[in-house]
């Protein structure tokens, strides 16, 4: 399955399903301008609690029902934890250590998990395709958040002398600058995406999207007060407003779409548009934030690309492919059966 059934229904809805992973690379983009006048935990908290007032208040124009009985609230308050409150805490405190295009690039290796999940759990169809485009997907994301002179050290075929100190310094990196906790992000993006499709058999999805970011958002909020100071007193005006991106644009909209999607359509096929988050993140990052991308990054963006074009056409793909095989097998089939053909033919 390589769309949603609501494909039909909604106007414009290529760009609507792209939306999400814009909004989601931009807003890495304006966080991480934000980060040196302000603290995590704080921009993490207000990027979710306003941002779930507007979707409940979107939802309750749409006429949507609000969550009703104990399972509803239960699946709700486990998504909140875990794609609330660990999902943009972790991302906040990796988006510290690490830039904004290397963080959304660590963040978005989480398709391959939700696939394995979905094919786990929902029985859903990856194919020879979809599992090619995901291997694309993670050589693409590892060309662009990899160092190049790793990256060059082994393809000139160092690896052997170099792998030791490699390791090493990969751990070294990970625990200075933050990309474990953008994986540790990714995980929890990967889980709550799964969680969702259990959230939707309950509650309104819509109304559950907004109920999780409230619910996520306030423990962030508490932990900030604890452990952070001066949250707000370095801000000036073009803070606030990337702050009102991010929240707008970056969760109540982002938020709203995909997880509307992600109640009814292909967990592998939506979660693969995922890498497109990295691509936007990196070239906004490139205009706004100096962030340059080298040669090998360049082709990891490509990379990536056609592993999102594999994922989503897989299905199509396959069709094809058997399409064109079955003229080449019409074709062989007289060559092989002549005299069985000519024996039944005659009385």
């Amino acid at each position: 399955m390589t769309s949603t059934p609501t494909e039909s229904k909604l106007p414009f809805f290529p760009l609507l399903l792209i939306a999400p992973f814009f909004f989601w690379g931009t807003a890495m983009v304006a966080m991480k301008g934000v980060i040196p006048n302000t603290t995590p935990l704080f921009m993490a908290g207000v990027r979710l609690v306003p941002a779930g007032l507007l979707v409940l208040a979107a939802a309750s124009v749409m006429g949507r029902p609000q969550p009703k009985g104990w399972a509803a609230w239960l699946w709700i308050t486990l998504f909140a934890l875990v794609d609330g409150t660990l999902f943009q805490g972790f991302l906040a405190e990796g988006l510290v250590r690490t830039g904004a295009g290397l963080g959304s690039v660590m963040i978005d290796s989480q398709p391959l998990a939700v696939a394995l999940m979905a094919l786990w759990l929902f029985g859903e169809r990856i194919g020879v395709w979809g599992w090619l485009g995901l291997g694309f997907g993670i050589v693409g994301i590892s060309l662009l958040g990899l160092p190049d002179d790793w990256i060059v050290s082994l393809l000139q075929g160092n690896a052997a002398v170099d792998v030791s100190q490699l390791g090493v310094n990969l751990i070294y990196d990970l625990f200075q600058n933050g990309q474990w906790l953008m994986l540790l992000a990714s995980l929890s993006m990967a889980v709550g995406t799964v969680i969702m499709r259990y959230v939707s058999r309950h509650a309104d999805p819509i109304a559950a999207t907004g109920w999780h970011m409230i619910l996520g958002g306030l423990p962030l909020f508490m932990l900030s007060s604890q452990v952070e100071t001066a949250q707000v007193a370095n801000l000036d005006p073009s803070n606030w407003v990337a702050m009102g991106y991010s929240t707008i644009f970056g969760s109540a909209i982002a938020y709203g779409l995909f997880f509307y999607f992600a109640a009814s359509g292909s967990l592998t096929s939506l979660s693969s548009l995922t890498f497109l988050t990295p691509v936007f993140a990196l070239l906004f990052g490139n205009l706004f934030l100096a962030e340059m991308l080298s040669q090998i990054q360049w082709i990891g963006v490509g990379i990536t690309l056609v592993s999102i074009y594999l994922i989503n056409q897989r299905d199509s793909l396959s069709q094809m492919f058997q399409r064109s095989q079955q003229p080449a097998q019409a074709e062989a089939k007289p060559l092989h059966q002549p005299e069985t053909a000519s024996v039944t033919t005659n009385p």
